[in-house]
C-alpha cells in the first residue's frame, strides 16, 4: 500500500519543523516533536523497503504522507531542501493557525505565504521550493511501513 501525496501545507510544516529542530532521536527512536513541544510522533523508514511509517493525524486518520516524514526525509537527505526555507518557517505554532482556519489549507497557506514575506522570502522562491518537495516526494512512491498507529493526544 502507497502513501497518499499530502496537502502542500505539510511541506511548510516539515520545513518549519526542521528550523525549530523538532526532531531528536533517542533509543534508536526518531520522535518528532509538534511545534508546541508538548507531543511528540514517532517515525520508522526502511530504506530497503522504501516505506516510512508515522503517527501523526494526517497519516493515521487521511492516509497521506504527513509533516513527520516529509521533515525526517530532508532531515536524512532523502529529499533536497534549501534551509533558508525552514529558518524562515521557525516558531510557527501550526496548531494554532490550523484550527484559527479550520483545518483550511488553503487558508492556511495564504497567511503562512503573507508571514513569509513579512520575513523577507519572496512568495515565488517559497512555492517554487514546495513544488520542488512534492515532486521528490512523488518521485520517492513511499510504501507503507507496518500497520498505523494511533497519534498521540493533546496540544
Amino acid at each position: 500500500m502507497k502513501w497518499k501525496i499530502p496537502p502542500k501545507i505539510k511541506v511548510y510544516e516539515a520545513l518549519g519543523c526542521l528550523g525549530d529542530n523538532r526532531i531528536k532521536v533517542e533509543d534508536n527512536v526518531v520522535k518528532v516533536y509538534s511545534s508546541s513541544r508538548n507531543k511528540f510522533y514517532v517515525v520508522e523508514y526502511d530504506s530497503r523497503k522504501n516505506a516510512i511509517m508515522a503517527n501523526d493525524n494526517g497519516s493515521y486518520w487521511v492516509g497521506y504522507l504527513g509533516y513527520p516524514s516529509i521533515a525526517f526525509l530532508m532531515q536524512r537527505g532523502i529529499i533536497d531542501y534549501d534551509p533558508q526555507y525552514s529558518n524562515a518557517l521557525k516558531d510557527i505554532k501550526w496548531k494554532d493557525i490550523n484550527t484559527k482556519f479550520k483545518n483550511n489549507f488553503e487558508k492556511t497557506e495564504q497567511h503562512i505565504l503573507k508571514l513569509l514575506g513579512e520575513r523577507g522570502i519572496s512568495r515565488d522562491s517559497i512555492l517554487s521550493e514546495v513544488d520542488s518537495i512534492m515532486r521528490q516526494l512523488e518521485k520517492l512512491d513511499l510504501s507503507l511501513l507496518g500497520k498505523r498507529t494511533k497519534p498521540p493526544t493533546g496540544y
